[in-house]
């Protein structure tokens, strides 16, 4: 199975935004600690997917960072894939598991330690955990479960956990000091006016 870096780059396909511009500015300063989760929006279609996904495979795989396609797993497998990301009206973590095979990164959310717990148990690599702060990137999202939401998570699992949702280079360090293996960010890296830059100071902040 790929090792899991600390920085989650989700892409960004809102209209004005060029996912593959900040991923290739990210690239290059993240390397390996950078995992990038393919999301599309509910009403893209799967030829859509399946061609931002192919071209991320191909930009990351120079770098050794890890591809990941978020929801739509039989786009994961046929890119190639390192895995998937399954939401909570996504498929069973069981059933994704089974979809993706024993080898691959499967990733799936979690806000609180029963259903965390549980999805461990079905075989989830890592679990996103959040949203921990306000966020305008995904609409719908329950209420922010903060440091303390995700230091709850973190003690009751033994996999990775990664903190999303309006995640900052300055709520890093309070999210690691929570337990926090890693951060998935949106905004923090497609809305930056230098996404190099931004990667550079949001990984200082996970590693200091």
């Amino acid at each position: 199975m790929p090792s899991l870096g600390r920085l989650h780059l989700i892409t960004d396909t809102r209209p004005g935004r060029d996912p593959l511009a900040v991923l290739r500015a990210a690239l290059p300063v993240a390397r390996a600690e950078l995992v990038v989760q393919v999301r599309v929006e509910d009403a893209a279609t799967d030829r859509e997917a399946y061609d931002l996904a192919r071209r991320v495979v191909a930009l990351c795989a120079p770098y050794g960072a890890t591809c990941l396609v978020n929801d739509r797993l039989h786009v994961a497998l046929a890119v190639g894939a390192d895995g998937g990301h399954v939401g909570a009206d996504d498929l069973p973590v069981g059933a994704a598991r089974r979809v993706l095979g024993t080898g691959a990164v499967l990733g799936a959310t979690a806000r609180e330690p029963v259903a965390a717990a549980a999805a461990v148990a079905a075989g989830a690599s890592y679990l996103g955990v959040g949203p921990c702060h306000p966020t305008s990137t995904k609409t719908g999202l329950p209420d922010p479960i903060g440091p303390a939401g995700v230091r709850a998570v973190a003690e009751a699992v033994p996999v990775p956990v990664i903190a999303i949702g309006g995640v900052t280079a300055g709520s890093v360090s309070a999210l690691r000091a929570a337990g926090a293996y890693g951060v998935a960010v949106v905004g923090a890296l497609s809305g930056a006016a230098d996404p190099g830059r931004a990667t550079a100071v949001l990984l200082g902040a996970l590693t200091c």
